[in-house]
């Protein structure tokens, strides 16, 4: 109780409550900015906090990440433009609400949904981090990789339309994947003599190219009629009764992203991309996701900040970071001469718990500076096509140039906004594209690793524990369309006779 009330009067004082405050603004401008996401703005962070003392520099880059996944959203909802990688699973539902003239429904709901899921993390992490950590560790090569192909499985259920299609674009994706040097053998592939493609292709120019740019040609390349701004709603009304009714998806969303973000380098990203091929799975109306759905929305939503606060665990516990975001934090705790791990519990309990704190804060001020951006963000809609496209674009390029300060990144992306444009007008859906180049890598490192460990013998993937249970997942998951098509089959063969 002493190390309670010793965190607490670390954290209410003035100087770091303003830090949260002035932290949790800037990562709401960084992550309604395609390209310039939550991970960039703590990069950006780390040098201001040099000259902080432990707890305002640890609370600042909490409040930053938190608000910079939630913004995120913003541009998806209204413009169909994915302001972070997480905000990608779910797009496609929030900005149709936007079409149908209920933009304050979408974003509610996004809020909403990250507030409970970055609570959820939160309890998670103060009072289960040891455990999950534990669990985390017990993870091989073999385990990351039936994670990896778990969440590439679930490319197949968040596709729509054609499952023949939806697999050539995760084809495409992880074929995009393999560009550059091979982790393990060092050997360049497909680079085409390229050396800035030595690097291989990163996706978050390619990201925003599929959705961003691809939306931009597309737009050019048609006549509108001319766009009236929807009304923008009372954000609070009915919102929580929504999120009452859909208490399932808010859990389950939670408690997903927990699990996945405790697992070392899977990160909100993928934590979302599971929830929302979980809720598409478990939904009644699957045939609904896509076209402004809330079940899906609201799963991702809450997978995402829940992830994101679950993946300090095995950073504090045990120095392993959970993300990108906690590399960065583990770096800057040194710096503060405070030592990750199981000591940090020790000697210095009163600090972990005051980035507790402070991490419950920052997703507390979601609803104030949440309602604030979301009032403000309507003005977007009023902007004609002809001035706000071209602004877009500039947003688009600057996102892209910034991930390594070359314009090979914004090649990147125009490159894959023509794909991406292609992708649409033949119906190949973007999203298993996205999924196969963010998880490409890692399901090829985990795959030969594991081959190298068992001498060749692919054994290895069913001889423990774990990775059974991610396996009978991963064959249920491809099971359940075949099993549906063979009783369609036979149900229409039935009635002909």
């Amino acid at each position: 109780m002493n190390v309670l009330v010793e965190a607490l009067g670390h954290v209410f004082t003035v100087e770091v409550l303003l830090t949260i405050l002035a932290a949790s603004a800037l990562g709401i401008v960084l992550g309604a900015i395609p390209g310039l996401t939550a991970v960039m703005g703590v990069a950006l962070l780390v040098p201001i906090t040099f000259f902080m003392d432990p707890v305002p520099a640890i609370a600042a880059i909490a409040a930053l990440a938190a608000m910079a996944i939630f913004s995120g959203d913003i541009p998806g909802a209204l413009l169909r433009i994915p302001g972070t990688p997480a905000s990608a699973a779910y797009v496609e539902d929030a900005h149709a609400m936007t079409r149908a003239g209920r933009p304050e429904r979408g974003l509610g709901l996004s809020m909403g949904a990250a507030l409970t899921g970055g609570v959820i993390g939160i309890l998670l992490l103060m009072f289960a981090a040891p455990l999950l950590a534990r669990f985390a560790t017990n993870f091989s090569s073999v385990e990351y990789f039936w994670l990896a192909l778990l969440g590439l499985s679930c490319a197949a259920i968040v596709a729509t339309g054609s499952a023949l299609k939806g697999i050539l674009s995760l084809l495409f994706g992880l074929w995009v994947s393999f560009i550059g040097i091979d982790e393990v053998a060092g050997q360049a592939r497909y680079t085409f003599g390229s050396f800035e493609l030595m690097g291989g292709v990163s996706f978050i120019p390619a990201m925003i190219g599929m959705f961003a740019l691809t939306e931009i040609i597309r737009n050019a390349s048609r006549k509108h009629p001319k766009r009236e701004a929807p009304r923008m709603g009372p954000v609070f009304a009915g919102l929580w009764g929504n999120l009452v009714h859909r208490w399932r998806n808010l859990l389950r969303g939670g408690l997903t992203g927990a699990v996945v973000g405790a697992l070392p380098g899977a990160g909100a990203d993928i934590a979302a991309w599971v929830a929302y091929a979980v809720a598409k799975r478990r939904s009644k109306t699957p045939e609904k996701f896509g076209t402004g759905h809330d079940e899906g929305l609201i799963e991702a939503g809450a997978a995402n900040n829940a992830a994101l606060s679950a993946a300090w665990v095995p950073t504090l516990v045990f120095g392993i970071p959970g993300d990108s975001i906690t590399a960065i934090v583990i770096g800057v705790l040194y710096l503060k001469g405070l030592e990750p791990g199981p000591i940090i519990f020790v000697k210095t309990p009163e600090l972990v718990y005051a980035i507790f704190i402070a991490f419950l804060l920052a997703n507390l001020l979601l609803l104030p500076l949440g309602w604030m951006v979301i009032r403000a963000a309507r003005h977007l809609l009023r902007v004609p096509q002809s001035l706000l496209m071209p602004i877009v674009l500039a947003a688009c390029m600057v996102g892209s140039f910034a991930i390594n300060n070359t314009v090979f990144g914004v090649a990147i992306m125009l490159v894959f906004g023509f794909v991406g444009w292609f992708f649409e007008e033949n119906d190949i859906p973007v999203a298993p594209a996205i999924l196969g180049v963010v998880l490409g890598s890692m399901l090829e490192f985990n795959f030969v690793t594991s081959m190298l460990k068992s001498k060749g013998d692919p054994l290895i993937f069913v001889q423990r524990p774990i990775a059974v249970i991610l396996c009978l997942l991963v064959i249920a998951i491809w099971a359940a369309p075949v099993i549906k098509w063979l009783r369609g089959r036979k149900a229409g063969g039935e009635q002909t006779t």
